[in-house]
């Protein structure tokens, strides 16, 4: 596994690198001093709620310095430690800082960072801590043999990853899931489709109830292949993978799926990747055998297989009760229950599972910005549905948060969505920050004294309707989503 090991944690490093990347061409519209959620006020409303439980209750870093400076730091700082962590310098101790760093982020960007993939992250980021050596040397090439109770810790987080995802599915009750048909409304109605997305979409019935028969089969039985021999994992490998890689072609979740290829790697004998070579170290990835069985006190001494397998007890004990509590609402132990809820801040340990229940309509929040009340101006987005002939387009493995949370929003209320308004309210300040999370602005000289959200029911088009130039979206409007907003003069 030495070699396999080796390339997973780079893997993981080039996510990290790309999720830091992200965050940091965001981070100030987001939660800066003048972003739309300004983690000053978030951290100052846990204060008042939480006193002095306020450090476990929201773990971040911000606590000591909550500035634009700050949060730009632990963006770029965390994208230099993923490039340190690449070259091999002080491993175990960089994995544990790109950790922290994005925990302390995850935290601070509230709802624009409460997604699946940042916890999957922290989930992988965490354990990458015990899996990597010498925590305070260089260690280029891959020679020391990892813990196996890492791996098959990683290959848990593969296996309820799969599985849980396709058991949230089975106990909604959505009859959609049930009658297969779910993926006839899934590649318009997710939150940001891609052009392949549109093509997809206009499969007949039977292939879509044929390629829904085949995710239950990969998401609910493939998993268990995990804990068979190397050849049921080889198999499990491909099937997964290809299995991410057709969502990749079809949708926009930023790192998610490549997180889960990576997991496959930990699947992988080091026979599988003999044929690899390494030009950049000047050698192949198949380890001296003398250097591969030297130890270091972290990865050989008794305090790391201690460290190991208390870390090991923990994950088992929240992730099997949570899982119970979730598929078959089963009373736990008061200890487990509490434990569960102790460790729940720092997202390393969590339950998986998107689009549980298929949204069946698309509605769209079309932002609005006029000078007289009369003439309204949209505000354009980079990926999100808006103009009816911009084609879907790619975003991933870059996040785009305020599009995400656009969606999410047109799911509810203005009400159970403040942070819409506080948006709004900073379109109409003009603040900078907040426009550069937008793909356009049509009110260059000033800001607009207006601002209104109008509401939408989107569709995709058919090859009639679009044939060579036609529009890749028809809508209808369905009316205002909140009040007019402006500033009071």
């Amino acid at each position: 596994m030495i070699i396999s090991a080796w390339i997973f944690s780079r893997w993981v490093a080039l996510i990290y690198l790309v999720a830091f990347w992200s965050l940091g061409l965001q981070i100030l519209g987001l939660v800066g001093s003048h972003g739309i959620l300004p983690v000053t006020d978030f951290l100052h409303f846990i204060g008042q709620e939480e006193g002095a439980n306020r450090f476990w209750a929201a773990p971040t870093l911000c606590w000591f310095n909550d500035s634009d400076g700050f949060l730009l730091f632990l963006c770029w700082g965390g994208a230099v430690l993923s490039m340190l962590f690449l070259m091999g310098v002080m491993p175990a101790l960089t994995a544990f800082l790109l950790w922290l760093f994005y925990m302390s982020l995850t935290v601070a960007g509230q709802d624009f960072l409460s997604f699946q993939w940042d916890n999957l992250l922290l989930e992988v980021g965490f354990l990458l801590i015990f899996l990597v050596p010498h925590p305070f040397r260089i260690q280029v090439k891959p020679s020391v043999h990892p813990s196996l109770v890492v791996i098959w810790l990683f290959r848990w987080v593969l296996f309820r990853l799969m599985f849980e995802s396709g058991m949230v599915k089975l106990l909604s009750g959505d009859a959609n899931w049930a009658h297969l048909t779910a993926l006839t409304y899934h590649y318009w109605t997710q939150p940001l489709p891609n052009m392949i997305s549109w093509y997809a979409n206009q499969w007949p019935l039977w292939f879509q109830k044929l390629s829904c028969t085949l995710m239950f089969g990969v998401e609910l039985f493939m998993p268990f292949l995990i804990f068979c021999g190397r050849g049921a994992r080889l198999i499990a490998f491909f099937g997964i993978c290809i299995f991410q890689l057709l969502i990749i072609l079809t949708g926009n979740y930023c790192f998610f799926n490549l997180l889960a290829i990576g997991l496959c790697l930990t699947l992988l004998e080091d026979e599988h990747l003999s044929f690899i070579s390494l030009p950049l170290v000047g050698t192949d990835f198949r380890p001296n055998r003398t250097e591969s069985k030297e130890q270091g006190l972290w990865e050989g001494g008794i305090f790391y297989k201690i460290l190991v397998s208390l870390v090991a007890v923990l994950i088992l004990t929240v992730s099997l009760g949570s899982m119970a509590n979730s598929f078959g609402h089963i009373p736990l132990p008061k200890p487990v229950e509490k434990l569960i809820v102790s460790v729940s801040p720092m997202r390393s340990i969590n339950n998986y599972g998107l689009f549980a229940v298929m949204t069946t309509e698309r509605n769209e929040i079309i932002l609005e910005g006029s000078n007289d009340g009369e003439l309204w101006l949209p505000y354009e987005f980079r990926y999100k549905p808006g103009d009816i002939n911009q084609a879907p387009r790619w975003a991933m493995p870059h996040q785009p948060r305020l599009d995400w949370q656009m969606w999410f929003a047109a799911l509810g209320t203005w009400r159970e969505n403040q942070w819409l308004m506080a948006l709004m309210v900073r379109l109409l300040q003009g603040e900078p920050s907040v426009l550069r999370l937008l793909a356009s602005n049509p009110f260059h000289d000033h800001p607009p004294r207006y601002i209104q959200a109008t509401f939408w029911e989107y569709h995709f088009t058919n090859f009639k309707t679009r044939g060579q130039n036609g529009p890749w979206w028809h809508r209808e409007i369905k009316g205002l989503y909140c009040p007019t907003v402006s500033l009071r003069q």
